[in-house]
């Protein structure tokens, strides 16, 4: 009789739901590849070889077949070093890219085939932090146009006093004084900027946020202000955040977990804690050997051979073959893809898989 009862409350039913959404990935991103062309229109791809007219299609391979989770609250940051797809995941993430193939699915629904109305909902709820805070900022807008500007498209029946009490409110929880409002983004330095971009992210109260190098343009000086106020943010607002970073320095401080990239692909992703004190990739091992430290005892210091490989013409096997002490001849042959190891880490390698490393 109890039973019967609980299954016909609805309090009971509203906390399996949450419970069931909880369980459920904010973010879902699988098999995602994408390329840009090189070849220009139709006509600059036709060449005559041999005598016959063949077409020719060279492409710039970014990703190559992700497949990430980002759990609700976290902030997992994704590293590498310049061009091995950071960047292009992000804005991939965020709809401003297009990916060459595979899903991206935001709480259960996919959202990267959906055209730009049925996307109006998801805009709110995920907002994006750019690298640069001098280029992100519209020169002939003033600061309270700037951040009135999304309330005013995601909320249209908002009254004017409505609106600019929001701006006045997401203003001071960044620590940006209203009283800026009429002025231009030229006339603040560059963690000011950062500061009234992130303003405008949180102007629509979003749940995710993707962050692509955020701090890279700042002063030393700024940067750990500025991390410091996106945790605040986050603590506050219960956000969720794709961190793109190649400072190391910043994921151990901000980073919940770790994915780390190489030309395209990911080739570890652990917890903060478990990938540094256990970096299981050689490529995660080599990446963590080069972070200056005072110890004694600290490990030696890793230097990889020959160069990174370009991304044009992508090497077979796996993507680190080239550079990896470990590497045998099925490394050159197939691609390895993500296992679970312990601590809840996941590695793609060959040699961790058959336990050489």
């Amino acid at each position: 009789m109890t039973a019967a009862v609980s299954q016909h409350d609805p309090k009971a039913s509203e906390v399996a739901s949450r419970a069931s959404d909880a369980d459920v990935p904010l973010m879902e991103i699988r098999h995602l590849h994408k390329r840009f062309s090189l070849s220009g229109d139709f006509l600059e791809q036709l060449k005559f070889k041999g005598g016959k007219l063949i077409r020719e299609q060279e492409y710039v391979h970014a990703i190559n077949g992700i497949d990430l989770d980002i759990r609700r609250g976290e902030a997992l940051c994704v590293v590498g070093e310049s061009g091995c797809g950071k960047s292009t995941v992000a804005r991939t993430v965020m709809g401003l890219l297009t990916p060459s193939q595979g899903e991206i699915r935001y709480a259960g629904q996919r959202i990267d085939n959906m055209s730009t109305k049925e996307l109006l909902p998801y805009r709110r709820r995920m907002q994006m932090i750019f690298q640069n805070p001098y280029a992100s900022l519209n020169p002939r807008m003033t600061i309270q146009q700037t951040l009135e500007e999304p309330i005013r498209l995601h909320h249209p029946d908002w009254s004017r006093e409505r609106v600019r009490d929001q701006v006045r409110d997401v203003m001071d929880s960044v620590g940006i004084d209203p009283d800026w409002g009429p002025r231009f983004g030229h006339e603040f330095s560059g963690g000011q900027r950062q500061r009234i971009a992130i303003a405008r992210a949180l102007a629509v109260d979003p749940e995710f946020i993707v962050a692509d190098e955020p701090i890279s343009a700042l002063d030393v000086s700024i940067q750990a202000q500025v991390l410091n106020l996106m945790m605040e943010a986050q603590q506050q607002r219960n956000l969720t955040y794709l961190f793109i970073t190649h400072d190391l320095a910043v994921v151990e401080h901000v980073g919940t977990r770790v994915a780390v990239m190489y030309l395209g692909m990911v080739c570890e992703i652990a917890p903060t804690g478990t990938l540094f004190a256990k970096p299981r990739h050689p490529y995660t091992q080599a990446l963590l050997s080069a972070i200056p430290r005072l110890e004694d005892d600290r490990p030696q210091h890793i230097r990889l051979q020959g160069e990174v490989p370009t991304p044009v013409n992508l090497p077979s096997g796996c993507v680190f073959h080239g550079r990896c002490p470990h590497a045998n001849e099925r490394c050159r042959k197939e691609v390895p893809r993500l296992i679970d190891v312990e601590d809840g880490a996941r590695v793609a390698c060959h040699g961790v898989e058959e336990g050489r490393l």
